[in-house]
């Protein structure tokens, strides 16, 4: 990134360079306008877009790839050039903003205000400006917080104080600032696309790599005992390979189901236990586990082991069949009942290997195989049981579970290399905005009208209480390369 040097910073009010000054909206005479709320959204394309929240991107963009559509006959419309500002949301997205530059005029919901400024205030300018003091997080420091959701008062959003240097800045700050964001937007979706491959890559790692097809090899139908359950098609696997069900390799077993009633007996003994949450895929997640108290034998006869592998039973649908292996991390720790548990019998397949298994196959396998409602899965200690397992030569276990891991670090690797440049990203669009309304992006031009004139102007239009008469708006500009050619 690149940034101008203000040859008068500080020279203005409060450190502003000079020919600036700062002002709230109310101020700059902002006409604030909320929209409606509707029920009956479409995404068929009958009638008008309706723009919600999630509209608004956390870059200060409109996105209609999720766009919903209400039919409508009123006149409250955002038009091209004005300012959309989500007034209404979770408290860290309140205050997001975004510009309107679509020639096709939108209906709007109740939890955005059209924000229309003066002739003399870029409209861009002030997009930009809103939606940096949103990620500067000011807007959480005016909001009024609800039960679920929290908002910003007309009154506070009017009160909102803003930089204004004169307008020939605003528009020269406006092209930097997209010149520049431009590169950073091509950076961060170079390296959240780098992020998907490299998960992607994981998944295909692990699930190759637990049917020996990491490296090129023949493979040969193996034939698979049969069960009354739906495998789908089944991978051939390398020579000296073979297909096994799950229940004849391991002991799995469901686990505790919290007894509210017995939670102060004074024979329970209180033990850590697992959740669907702690449960993911390829790790344990292990900083909010919590305890319960249950009897000595559960407590005994739940014990996980070194070893053991975890199985989600239930939870929403990515949740089911995902899992990983127990390392012995928190001592006497049992697992709750929508967490199955598998302990390998003898030296049959290792643990390792079977979690790679399960969360690729038979991840499939038990979304086929589950009972799916609307928002939860679940699957059976009997049909689980019956989850066709690979099972590698013994001699040949240990390093092909080295293998996985080798590669599995090197996309790790990968993975890290991508998350610090969105990292970086960041950090590049938070000192492009910092710069632009401090005076650093651009350099002043002692030519420019002050921005204090054009506050003048309005206070003085104010104190004669004179309607302010607004410019008649300019025809919109034709989409590119749809001019009109001279006849």
């Amino acid at each position: 990134m690149t940034l101008g040097l203000s040859a008068a910073a500080g020279d203005g009010p409060e450190g502003l360079p000079a020919g600036w000054a700062r002002a709230t909206l109310a101020e700059l005479d902002v006409e604030v306008q909320p929209g409606f709320a509707s029920g009956k959204h479409n995404r068929d394309g009958d009638g008008i877009v309706h723009l919600r929240p999630m509209n608004i991107t956390r870059n200060g963009a409109i996105d209609l790839s999720d766009a919903r559509y209400v039919k409508d006959d009123s006149d409250r419309r955002v038009e091209y050039g004005d300012v959309l500002f989500n007034n209404t949301n979770s408290p860290a997205l309140v205050g997001k903003t975004a510009w309107f530059g679509s020639l096709d005029p939108a209906a709007y919901s109740n939890h955005m205000t059209r924000l229309r400024g003066p002739e003399e205030l870029d409209s861009k300018f002030l997009a930009i400006q809103l939606h940096w003091l949103w990620s500067s997080g000011y807007f959480k420091t005016i909001l009024n917080n609800h039960v679920n959701q929290a908002s910003v008062a007309r009154k506070a959003l009017l009160a909102t104080e803003i930089a204004v240097p004169p307008l020939p800045e605003q528009r020269r700050i406006v092209v930097e600032v997209e010149r520049q964001v431009a590169g950073i937007d091509a950076g961060e979706a170079a390296a959240s696309t780098a992020l998907v491959k490299a998960a992607a890559l994981a998944e295909q790692v692990t699930a190759l790599g637990s049917r020996g097809c990491l490296e090129e090899v023949e493979l040969f139908p193996v034939p698979l005992p049969k069960a009354d359950i739906d495998d789908g098609s089944i991978p051939d696997l390398p020579i000296g390979w073979k297909w096994s069900r799950l229940g004849e390799i391991a002991s799995v077993v469901g686990g505790i189901t919290k007894d509210s009633k017995r939670q102060s007996d004074p024979e329970y003994v209180e033990v850590p236990y697992l959740r669907v949450a702690n449960v993911q895929r390829g790790q344990l997640v292990l900083d909010k586990v919590m305890a319960i108290r249950v009897s000595p034998e559960k407590a005994k006869a739940l014990r996980l082991e070194h070893g053991d592998v975890l199985l989600n039973e239930g939870g929403d649908r990515d949740k089911l069949g995902r899992g990983w292996v127990w390392d012995g991390q928190i001592e006497n720790c049992i697992h709750q009942n929508h967490v199955f548990r598998a302990r390998v019998t003898g030296e049959e397949i290792h643990p390792k290997l079977l979690a790679w298994h399960a969360n690729g196959f038979g991840k499939a396998w038990c979304d086929r195989n589950g009972t799916q409602s609307v928002n939860l899965a679940s699957i059976s200690l009997r049909k689980i049981k019956l989850l066709p397992v690979p099972i590698p030569p013994r001699e040949i276990q240990e390093e092909l579970v080295k293998t996985i891991e080798l590669h599995l670090e090197n996309v790790a690797v990968a993975r890290t290399m991508a998350e610090s440049a969105l990292a970086r990203a960041q950090d590049l669009r938070a000192s492009l905005l910092h710069a632009a309304f401090t005076g650093a992006l651009v350099r002043q031009d002692p030519a420019d009208e002050p921005a204090s004139v054009l506050l003048d102007r309005i206070r003085a239009e104010q104190r004669a209480k004179v309607p302010r008469q607004r410019a008649a708006r300019k025809p919109r500009p034709a989409p590119p390369g749809q001019e009109e050619l001279p006849s």
